[in-house]
């Protein structure tokens, strides 16, 4: 099992004028103790149970890119892009820059987006549920064909590109995996086994259902079941003098069980660099056994 890292609060003690200096701190040492991947959300306000809109919020892709100069190993991602922040022609492209100056480290990250008010608020475009879930398996069509050596049109209900074209390519071959978020029965999952190499539900009493649903997903499309990284989002609160780490790593094995190759968790701030050396000395190297 892999450890990521989710980075979703920017407001931190030093404010604004630290924040740079603060970030690369906390992505160098994320990289350096071991964690797999490290992502930031796909928001522009802060969301209500981390905080006021008011707070601090960095926009995905800038932060990726500066936390690619910080980084060398880990994957970096958002968690999970908003499908309709961004026409899928510019997002491929993005991704595809992400990957190519990260050295073959992006991956993509993608949603059908959720966050109205935000979007409201700084006029992002909106659309209805069911035609949000219709453009996310566009852009995953687009994104899969400019990832291709396919450069002609593509001509969709929502998107029409006149010419698929994208260089420099990725450097990650066949391309950049994509992570579809969301557990959704009907079309969240459906989605996940048509397109994705990895799928990410949270940890709770549902996720051996969610599993199950979307094995039968994958048997409807004639898809292996077994391709597909299953992660969760996990909190790894560890004790300042890691005396729960067995009893996280307890968890863990659990969750291993499932099938859960990869937990996804959140550490706030620049103040928690201590948590992520102890998580780096206790959970990582154990929960590679797992």
């Amino acid at each position: 099992m892999k450890i990521g890292l989710h980075i979703a609060d920017f407001t931190w003690p030093g404010g604004p004028p630290t924040l740079a200096t603060d970030l690369a701190q906390v992505a160098s040492l994320a990289d350096d103790v071991g964690f797999a991947r490290i992502s930031v959300m796909d928001h522009v306000w802060q969301i209500g149970h981390l905080g006021p809109p008011e707070h601090e919020m960095l926009e995905a892709y800038t932060t990726l890119g500066f936390i690619a100069a910080h980084t060398k190993r880990a994957e970096l991602a958002a968690w999970v892009t908003a499908v309709v922040y961004r026409d899928p022609g510019l997002l491929a492209k993005i991704i595809s820059s992400l990957d190519v100056v990260s050295n073959g480290r992006a991956m993509l990250g993608i949603g059908a987006a959720w966050n109205e008010e935000e979007s409201r608020g700084l006029g992002l475009f909106f659309p209805s549920m069911a035609e949000r879930f219709e453009r996310l398996e566009e852009a995953l069509q687009i994104c899969l064909q400019m990832w291709s050596d396919d450069d002609g049109p593509y001509d969709g209900k929502h998107y029409h590109l006149a010419r698929t074209l994208n260089s420099p390519q990725p450097l990650r071959k066949p391309h950049p995996p994509i992570l579809i978020g969301g557990s959704g029965e009907r079309k969240t999952l459906r989605l996940v086994a048509q397109y994705a190499q990895a799928c990410n539900l949270f940890a709770g009493p549902e996720i051996e259902h969610k599993l199950e649903v979307l094995r039968g997903h994958c048997e409807a499309v004639g898809r292996d079941y077994d391709e597909i990284e299953k992660t969760v989002m996990f909190p790894l609160e560890i004790a300042d003098d890691a005396s729960n780490a067995g009893e996280i790593l307890d968890q863990l094995a659990e969750l291993a069980k499932l099938g859960v190759a990869h937990v996804h968790s959140r550490v706030d701030g620049a103040s928690t660099l201590r948590p992520l050396e102890l998580i780096g000395e206790h959970i990582i190297p154990a929960a590679r056994g797992l």
